[in-house]
């Protein structure tokens, strides 16, 4: 029986989760990108508490297409963390190819002052 692209993607996010791990100075910036929004969150894994989240339908996130959402989103993200003190993270790209709304989020975090 042929893999299927979400079991293909659950593989390859157990593998960068085995990496990853977030902690309340440097939390983990995980990103899920569904058909029509794209949703990021900081965790902090030590404790098991989202400490800001951003997500496409919030009020003042706009564009004309994904990609610019995604970059709104990345920069709302970005904003909630720097006024809890947040300036560097690591970015859990959650299986997903590090292109097009995945990417353009990391560039738009980057752009609102987050270092990775």
């Amino acid at each position: 029986m042929p893999i299927t692209k979400l079991q293909r993607r659950h593989r390859v996010k157990r593998g960068i989760r085995k990496k990853l791990f977030g902690t309340a100075e440097r939390p983990r910036l995980t990103v899920f990108r569904s058909n029509k929004n794209i949703y990021a969150q900081l965790v902090d894994d030590l404790n098991g508490h989202t400490l800001a989240a951003a997500n496409s339908l919030q009020e003042g996130i706009s564009g004309s297409n994904p990609v610019e959402k995604a970059n709104a989103v990345g920069k709302a993200v970005a904003e909630a963390a720097k006024a809890d003190g947040i300036e560097t993270i690591i970015f859990d790209r959650n299986g997903y190819q590090y292109h097009g709304r995945v990417q353009a989020l990391a560039e738009g975090a980057r752009e609102g002052g987050l270092s990775f």
